[in-house]
């Protein structure tokens, strides 16, 4: 699980047969979960200067791969003992979204990030959702798009300064909003009532 705050921004060294080498200052371990742009993956090598990890072909599959080359963000998993910040992110991109327009404020930058219309059913005002692995707050939400507000900080120090009019980002919806829609359309489709026994065994599929 991971928080959506980025603990670095490191550098793609090389990108071959679904092997992704990552230099960084993070000191990994064999087995870690870390998170590359908003996507979980597991170190599989260590360096002297940063690690390796292997994308699987249903991540490869989702994700743009674009994302995966120049500068990334990056954030280890987080550990029990850590302090809980942001939102909870499982580092599972559900869609890509594309930067559709950006205005500057007197305070922040507004971006207007548009997805497929069936994901704005799990993208709510106000709640949170994960751009390229970082925790933001949601302003409104349109038919097919969102709109997010990014104060002077995030942008200075997230790689969200460089997004241009169609810039390509992964997306991450709100887990609990994914859970209830996944309810709710099961219930419908076995159009009977559900046992809190039928709820736990949808969430086990997630």
């Amino acid at each position: 699980m991971f928080t959506g705050l980025i603990r670095e921004i490191a550098t793609v060294k090389s990108y071959q047969n679904s092997i992704l080498s990552i230099k960084s200052k993070h000191k990994a371990k064999l087995g870690d979960s870390i998170a590359i742009n908003g996507v979980c993956l597991t170190v599989i090598e260590i360096y002297d200067d940063g690690f390796a990890l292997e994308l699987a072909d249903e991540t490869r599959s989702i994700i743009d791969e674009s994302k995966i080359s120049g500068e990334v963000h990056i954030e280890p998993a987080m550990m029990m003992s850590d302090r809980f910040e942001g939102h909870i992110v499982q580092g599972h991109v559900d869609c890509i979204g594309t930067v559709s327009q950006i205005t500057p404020r007197e305070n922040g930058t507004d971006f207007i990030i548009k997805v497929d219309s069936k994901y704005i059913s799990h993208i709510v005002p106000k709640g949170s959702i994960t751009i390229d692995g970082i925790s933001l707050t949601i302003n409104d939400v349109g038919e097919d798009s969102f709109r997010l507000t990014i104060i002077p900080h995030t942008l200075e120090n997230t790689l969200i300064r460089e997004y241009k009019i169609g810039t390509q980002i992964n997306i991450e919806t709100d887990m609990f909003a994914r859970y209830i829609d996944h309810i709710l359309t099961q219930k419908e489709k076995r159009n009977k009532s559900m046992s809190w026994g039928d709820i736990d065994v949808m969430q086990m599929g997630y």
